[in-house]
């Protein structure tokens, strides 16, 4: 049975204006609506974007026929080259940066001793070119110390390498030798700036290595002259 009063209801609701939101109004009532649960739910996540978008890359490339259980092996693969197109971009450089910095301190110059390379210390310390007065004061430590029959004379020895077989032994110059040797790798064959500080440290190393009499009390290093 139809109440008496659903006639005049429906009139009333009838006789009511449509409602029409400005702009301002709409996009609140549009914000509104979009941010109930079920719709953040439904919303893909970025990683699922990131997935659908490679799939997509991977059927475009073998057209229709990567789909389902069959883009296993596909994905694979294409991944694979990825990692080796990383490593060869990225990983290469690198390694040979770091095969660079660990180069001859000699540069294959057998012939010059300790002297002559104090002299080109000194003359390119005299014009401020510490760079240069770095690696030659540098390289006046390690071929005074072959000279003086302290370590082996060694081809392709790098600066490392000299200052672990002087530090021992020289046991109390062993972490400046360090430093010394970080100073010669950064100015030789790094991007580093050489400073008139750096030189007068190297310097001081070559001249108190000079006078100092070998004491055999670092760590073991290959490469000495006299035995252990």
């Amino acid at each position: 049975m139809i109440p008496a009063s659903a006639p005049f209801a429906f009139l009333f609701a009838a006789s009511e204006p449509p409602v029409d939101p400005d702009r301002a109004e709409a996009q609140r009532w549009a914000v509104e609506e979009l941010s109930k649960p079920q719709y953040a739910a439904a919303k893909p996540s970025w990683i699922d974007q990131i997935w659908n978008q490679f799939i997509d890359w991977l059927r475009s490339l073998n057209g229709d026929s990567i789909s389902g259980p069959n883009i296993g092996l596909p994905l694979i693969g294409a991944l694979a080259v990825v990692l080796i197109v990383v490593a060869v971009i990225v990983v290469r450089p690198r390694l040979n940066a770091r095969k660079k910095m660990s180069a001859d301190v000699f540069d294959g110059e057998a012939a010059v001793d300790a002297d002559a390379f104090r002299a080109r210390a000194a003359a390119a310390a005299s014009r401020g070119d510490w760079q240069t007065a770095v690696v030659e004061q540098f390289r006046a430590v390690v071929r005074s110390a072959e000279d003086r029959a302290i370590i082996d004379i060694q081809a392709g020895r790098t600066a490392d390498e000299a200052a672990a077989q002087l530090g021992r032994a020289f046991g109390e110059a062993s972490s400046r030798l360090e430093e010394a040797a970080r100073i010669f790798d950064g100015v030789k064959y790094g991007k580093a700036t050489a400073t008139a500080s750096d030189h007068a440290a190297v310097l001081a190393l070559d001249t108190g290595l000079s006078g100092m009499k070998p004491d055999f009390a670092g760590q073991p290093a290959s490469g000495l002259a006299v035995p252990r």
